[in-house]
């Protein structure tokens, strides 16, 4: 083999999740990674089902290339399918730049480090050295990584620009592709497919040729390509996780800490404790970035973000904010996937009602919602599911995610009450529940009249949780006797749920 130059350093991953699970006593669904620059789920399109027609030819090359997704990406960008090069994610953009342009010997430029350290990597791979004088060609992160900042363009020409994180500063140099500029971009970041690995070059007709010459013949997989024109069929909207960042923010600078302006998906906190707050936050689960010089702390959503806000104010000796879910004790994350849904769940027991549940399945999330917050969860739930063929999947496995996280939570079932009933008045209707956490599922359900889904769901619930539910609900009006029979699960589930005698609660001695 070719020798390395000397000091030449590998791309270095960040630990499993498993191995930081290990580190921390923790079973691998507590970790909360911080670390990735992803965002916290997968978009509504990336569901098993999007997958099916390139399952069903997955024995076979993509013969011609891929002139679907090439297509697809050249009208999101605003360019022509000649101006395409495809990647197994940025990364693998980057090595093809740097072998592509540079010869060994050559210098090759980068500008505002410190940035993303694979450019290094790639120059000295490809034989050539780092540094400023008459270099072969620039490499340039834009926002950058690891700061966020977003900086004017450098003037050298030709130039490398890794956009990765665009979407979130709502700025590109994409218009520029025939000044000299090759934009790198990925769909691992905003499009939440880092699995997948696929990402993009645009560059004029010529370079973009070279490129492609020098390229993999088949440099993403048929799985991967059918994801990312899903993707880019139903776009992420950024603009929630931009607002997110702000808050992030925020709530750092009331903990003391002076997070540097961001325009990506992530923060980046200067501080000469980084590896002692790390430290100090993986037994909670919780995994940040460690750089020199400070932490870069990932963007999640308001409920994880508040997680980190929280255990680093107990780390530096501040208040705690308390507008938070708790997963300690009795609390699971669980993620339940079909090939017509992805349900992800975050479940509290000891909760007080922060109750969020988006699944698009309509009523059946609305009364999924009523159920919690009358038991007294915290509860997270999204996901997706094939709402084209109707809300029957979505709603039932919506009701089945949470029955397993109910499951996991209560764990061998010791300490609990075990029974519990409630009586709920609506309006017209009237709902009685009772509910049994013996661990033997069975449902007895008389929703009259049901606006459809109402018992089924319910039933889910019970046969995925492994509980004993009764009702009988009715009214003159379906919404409010499924309302009604929901609540009244709810509540029938709070009191079972509560504290009662220590050990198992049957005179079997195991349930």
């Amino acid at each position: 083999m070719r020798t390395l130059a000397p000091g030449f350093g590998a791309y270095r991953w960040a630990p499993s999740t498993d191995e930081l699970a290990r580190a921390a006593g923790l079973d691998p669904v507590e970790i909360v990674r911080f670390d990735g620059n992803v965002p916290p789920l997968p978009l509504r399109s990336s569901r098993p089902g999007a997958l099916a027609g390139a399952l069903a030819r997955v024995n076979e090359y993509p013969h011609g290339g891929y002139a679907e997704l090439v297509a697809a990406i050249a009208r999101s960008a605003g360019v022509g399918p000649d101006n395409v090069v495809l990647g197994a994610g940025a990364d693998d953009l980057i090595l093809l730049c740097a072998r592509s342009l540079a010869a060994p010997g050559d210098i090759v430029a980068i500008a505002d480090e410190p940035t993303y350290s694979l450019f290094r990597t790639a120059v000295e791979l490809a034989g050539a050295t780092v540094g400023a004088e008459d270099p072969a060609f620039t490499f340039c992160c834009r926002p950058n990584n690891p700061t966020g900042t977003l900086e004017p363009l450098p003037e050298a020409r030709p130039i490398v620009v890794d956009e990765v994180y665009f979407e979130y500063a709502g700025e590109t140099v994409a218009d520029r592709i025939d000044d000299g500029v090759v934009v790198l971009r990925t769909f691992s970041k905003a499009f939440g497919l880092a699995g997948a690995r696929v990402g993009y070059a645009l560059a004029d007709t010529e370079t973009a040729a070279d490129l492609n010459r020098r390229q993999a013949p088949a440099p993403v997989s048929t799985l991967s390509a059918a994801l990312a024109v899903a993707a880019l069929a139903d776009p992420p909207d950024v603009r929630p996780q931009v607002e997110e960042r702000e808050r992030l923010a925020e709530g750092l600078r009331a903990l003391g800490l002076e997070p540097l302006a961001s325009r990506a998906n992530f923060v980046f906190v200067p501080t000469p404790d980084g590896e002692v707050l790390a430290r100090t936050l993986l037994p909670e689960g919780l995994v940040v970035r460690v750089l020199d010089g400070g932490i870069r702390i990932s963007v999640r959503d308001r409920e994880d973000d508040d997680l980190l806000l929280a255990a680093l104010a107990r780390a530096l000796d501040q208040p705690v904010p308390s507008n938070r879910l708790v997963l300690g004790g009795r609390g699971v994350r669980h993620v339940r996937a079909t090939a017509e849904t992805r349900l992800a769940v975050r479940l509290a027991l000891d909760g007080a009602g922060r109750v969020r549940v988006s699944t698009g399945a309509g009523l059946y999330d609305h009364l999924l919602e009523q159920l919690a917050f009358h038991g007294g969860l915290d509860l997270l739930l999204e996901g997706a599911g094939d709402l084209e063929t109707g809300p029957h999947h979505t709603a039932e496995d919506a009701a089945l995610a949470l029955g397993e996280a109910l499951d996991r939570a209560l764990g061998d079932r010791r300490g609990i009450a075990r029974y519990g009933d409630a009586v709920v008045p609506m309006d017209d209707a009237l709902a009685r529940a009772a509910v049994d956490l013996g661990g033997r599922p069975w449902a007895e359900i008389e929703v009259e009249p049901d606006p459809g889904l109402a018992t089924h769901v319910l039933g889910s619930l019970a046969q995925a949780g492994r509980l004993a539910v009764h009702v009988e609900a009715h009214g003159r009006d379906a919404h409010h006797a499924a309302e009604a029979a929901f609540k009244a699960v709810g509540r029938a589930l709070r009191a079972a749920l509560a504290a009662g005698a220590a050990g198992i609660p049957s005179t079997k001695g195991r349930l």
